[in-house]
């Protein structure tokens, strides 16, 4: 293939490109953001209208059944839900996966707008919001304290502000404690007794409470900047304000009204009930006599398309430095990079344990540097996987993980065959890169077919509609991604390496320079370091697998290859040829396929259709399908040549195998093909079988 040969001609580049796949590959790798679940997007609107003091009735009637008439025109609706409660109406409308959120919220917006003409003057404005479950917390900040909420809030705000910019942290949402407010508490006795009206003490509070600008001052060569600071920073200040003078005598807040710095009302509570603690090594404790304690939440969101294990590693290096003041602690709840982190461990010592299965399969049956070869398709294809998946912004979740499991047998069947087909061209006596060359011309189509029916056959998956389309489309899209890579690897980068590794047998083995031996060390040494950078476990794993895999070829499955192809494989085979003996079986009589084997050169080598005794003619009596024979054969010189190919055919087969009734057995079954009623004379086809049986065999052949 154009494309193998261009890569055995570039072999350099092709071993720097295996290079780059490794390197791209691992960073890739570790850089890819990864989550529990794949993210999936479905418009779902939540339309939310306050009309306080109204009854359930009215909210429903005058509301409710105002907004779902209007909304329900959109297209692409699956559902609408509602809820009308006192002085509240909550609309839920649900489209079909395939709709756009912006368009379907944008809709939503200018249907709701039509319908609020029909509203009392009184009705809040609706709210129209998405319904968006990747800004769900990924994590969530419990505060504690033994003194007030309210200082507890202050703190809480600090680490707000902190946290929020933190990279990959969309939002941080707090809730709970008690927020100070400045609190104008008007006596409207003593309002009217000053005949004055609320608003004016609103205005007066307002008018002062402000910072005016005042332009700049040019002083020599200094510009500066002249402002006027008239915010309060003290509610004290607010009781000396001038409401009003009349008669040259000042009307003052304290007048007409108390000011304090007291508390907002409660719009939301945190609580937290500790029933056991995690020690920072160890299994969880359980808490005697748990208590239902007061705390301040801060839940923390990340942006989409970030690493939630990096973003919650980023958030707890904050929480670690931040100085809580003395006897404030936090408790960390929800965390949902655990999750993501055990799963994607789980998956991945499956892949790792499905890569060692498949490597023990390969040793045995093939060698241990045939095994190498083939097994170097694994980790490259996934490799080579991962840089698409990072170019396509994809996550790595348990569904791209488990397709990967399921891919992993496959990764190997086209380099199973490629280097298995460059091994036979070695046996034959092309060289390296020769048999590496005309092995892949060989089978070269034969393994795109192959890959491109499997990838045709989950092609279709990609287009299943729906909410569960969306989430099992990252199988298909794994498979076929893992499956194309395979097939690159297996037409342009084995070749190459199997050029420069494969060996027979017969060949001696040639002893490595210590340049060489020191690039492999150098090269091991840099893959232990990387494997121990992204995983420290993975890399003591790979410490102890590597030698009891060394161990154990050497002693338990090199012993029974050699066993299984040189005893079991033939063995095999016999039982087989009798097997076929007796499929083959007819009117009590087999034939056997080693003959037919020998037949089928015999027949090409004249070109016929048909043997012993006859060629196939048309109505004016010319040959049909002369072939090589010429358009203008006739029918005896088509005759003479099919009955040198069945001689031909027939002493090949008395020479290899010697048994007449064998002989005899063929000739039969060379009769019943020729024997086709409208084409040939059958009395002739016996007559010719009859006389190569004499010709071989004289008066036994008779």
């Amino acid at each position: 293939m154009r494309i193998t040969n261009l890569a055995i001609k570039n072999r350099t580049a092709i071993v720097v490109l295996t290079v780059v796949l490794v390197i791209g590959g691992l960073m890739s790798y570790i850089s890819i953001p990864k989550e529990s679940s794949p993210q999936i997007e479905f418009a779902m609107i939540v339309v939310t209208t306050i009309y306080p003091g109204a009854s359930p009735n009215d909210i429903e009637s005058i509301i409710t059944q105002e907004i779902e008439s209007e909304v329900s025109v959109i297209t692409g609706i699956d559902e609408i839900r509602s809820t009308s409660t006192e002085g509240v109406s909550t609309v839920v409308i649900e489209f079909v996966p395939d709709k756009d959120v912006s368009e379907a919220a944008q809709e939503v917006r200018e249907k709701v707008d039509l319908a609020k003409p029909e509203f009392p003057s009184d009705v809040e404005d609706p709210i129209v919001s998405e319904i968006d479950f990747s800004l769900f917390p990924i994590m969530s900040v419990n505060l504690l304290s033994a003194g007030s909420l309210a200082h507890l809030r202050d703190t809480a705000e600090d680490l707000q502000d902190i946290l929020d910019g933190v990279r990959g942290v969309l939002d941080v949402n707090l809730i709970g404690g008690l927020e100070r407010e400045v609190q104008v508490n008007v006596d409207i006795a003593r309002l009217q007794g000053y005949d004055l009206a609320i608003e004016d003490v609103v205005i007066a509070i307002r008018e002062e409470n402000i910072n005016i600008p005042g332009g700049s001052v040019d002083l020599g060569p200094e510009n500066y900047l002249v402002r006027i600071d008239g915010e309060f920073n003290d509610p004290s200040e607010i009781e000396n304000l001038v409401v009003e003078a009349r008669n040259g005598r000042p009307i003052y807040v304290r007048d007409v009204a108390e000011v304090s710095f007291g508390f907002k009302d409660r719009t939301s509570y945190a609580r937290l009930e500790l029933r056991q603690t995690e020690p920072e090594q160890g299994e969880f404790v359980p808490v005697e006599n748990p208590e239902d304690l007061q705390v301040i939440r801060l839940d923390v969101t990340k942006r989409v398309g970030e690493n939630i294990i990096e973003t919650v590693a980023l958030v707890n290096e904050e929480l670690a430095a931040f100085p809580f003041p003395s006897g404030t602690t936090y408790t960390i709840t929800g965390d949902q990079s655990e999750q993501v982190v055990t799963l994607v461990a789980d998956l991945e010592n499956n892949i790792i344990a499905g890569i060692i299965f498949v490597v023990l399969v390969l040793l045995f049956f093939l060698g241990v540097r045939n095994a190498t070869i083939v097994g170097i398709a694994i980790p490259l294809s996934m490799f080579l996987s991962f840089m698409v998946f990072s170019i396509m912004g994809q996550t790595l979740n348990f569904i791209i993980l488990f397709s990967l499991i399921i891919a992993l047998g496959m990764l190997v069947d086209n380099a199973v065959v490629i280097v298995e087909n460059i091994y036979r061209f070695r046996e034959e006596g092309y060289g390296r890169f020769e048999a590496a060359r005309g092995a892949v011309e060989e089978v070269g189509m034969a393994v795109t077919t192959s890959t491109a029916t499997t990838v045709a056959a989950f092609a279709p998956m990609l287009f299943w509609p729906g909410i569960i389309g969306k989430f099992m489309s990252y199988m298909p899209l794994t498979l076929i991604v893992t499956l194309t890579s395979s097939l690159f690897v297996a037409l342009v980068i084995n070749p190459v390496i199997a050029g420069f590794l494969i060996r027979l047998d017969s060949e001696k083995k040639k002893k490595r320079s210590q340049r060489s031996k020191r690039i492999v060390y150098a090269l091991v040494s840099v893959a232990a370091l990387v494997v121990g950078i992204a995983n420290w476990k993975s890399l003591v794993f790979f410490a102890i697998a590597v030698p009891t895999l060394v161990f154990l070829y050497r002693r338990v499955l090199y012993p029974a290859h050699v066993r299984f192809a040189d005893h079991t494989v033939p063995i095999m085979t016999k039982r087989y040829r009798a097997f076929l003996d007796w499929m083959l079986e007819r009117d009590g009589k087999s034939f056997h396929f080693v003959p037919l084997a020998n037949y089928v050169p015999a027949v090409r080598t004249g070109n016929l259709l048909f043997v012993a005794g006859h060629v196939p003619r048309m109505a004016d009596g010319s040959a049909m399908h002369p072939g090589k024979l010429g358009a203008d054969v006739t029918i005896e010189e088509g005759y003479r040549s099919a009955r040198q190919a069945a001689l031909n055919c027939l002493s090949t087969i008395k020479a290899t195998t010697g048994d007449l009734d064998r002989v005899v057995r063929v000739v039969k079954l060379l009769c019943m093909v020729s024997c086709v009623p409208e084409f040939v004379d059958q009395s002739r086809v016996a007559n010719g079988a009859s006389d190569l049986l004499v010709e071989l065999y004289g008066d036994r052949g008779r």
